[in-house]
């Protein structure tokens, strides 16, 4: 193959992937201010193209689901690194260096996570119940959904773990505590959205499942020497 073919094939590889980011983001505005239930037909017609490029990109509505989802997760955790780097004075996306009190940690993730739930109400619900995917595209909502959160779960896990390795703790509780951790907020947030958690703001809602899940995870943040 030539240079000048090599070279054709990385500029298109480049315009794809711009293409690919372009159409999640608009995908994304139209979920906003359509709603959670948008349509293929909506996404098309507010991208200003048609389903068939779409599908050209994300193959179904699936992939459409999980490219959305995967933006969502790139999201929070930049809201969490930019929460932890004004409490250590400077964090930046290494979250394998992290050197913050690990009760911050579960607070900058249970805040980031009820942020995407405040600011974008309809894209959350989206993301948790994928009513786009339906049953046609292998596999139902619930499981593609479960997927899409199963990975900020595993990012969490990643935060977690991080922390306990800081202090010279075992790392091994980390993944079940980050799974836990997600099904907590999820419900707290799915009630707070509803509107049966009462009255109350996000960072009361925030203070309160942080308390709910440090109250089981700080016995494992004992120092070595605390023992």
């Amino acid at each position: 193959m030539s240079d000048t073919t090599d070279g054709r094939s990385a500029r298109w590889e480049v315009h794809r992937q711009e293409r690919r980011k372009a159409l999640v983001e608009s995908a994304i505005r139209t979920i906003r201010s359509r709603g959670a239930t948008v349509g293929m037909d909506e996404l098309a017609a507010d991208a200003g193209t048609s389903k068939t490029v779409f599908y050209r990109h994300f193959t179904d509505r699936r992939g459409l689901y999980q490219a959305v989802a995967a933006r969502v997760d790139e999201l929070i955790l930049r809201d969490i690194g930019k929460v932890l780097g004004r409490r250590t004075g400077g964090f930046g996306s290494g979250l394998d260096a992290l050197d913050v009190d690990p009760r911050s940690v579960i607070h900058a993730a249970i805040d980031a996570y009820l942020q995407l739930v405040e600011r974008d109400p309809e894209v959350y619900r989206f993301i948790v119940s994928a009513p786009i995917v339906g049953t046609s595209t292998g596999g139902n909502a619930a499981e593609v959904a479960a997927s899409a959160t199963g990975r900020m779960a595993g990012q969490i896990s990643d935060l977690v773990a991080a922390a306990l390795v800081e202090r010279g703790n075992d790392p091994a509780p980390a993944m079940l505590w980050g799974q836990s951790m997600v099904g907590l907020v999820r419900a707290g947030a799915d009630a707070w959205l509803a509107g049966t958690a009462g009255e109350v703001s996000r960072e009361e809602v925030t203070a309160q499942l942080t308390d709910l899940a440090w109250s089981g995870l700080k016995t494992a943040w004992k120092q070595p020497t605390d023992a």
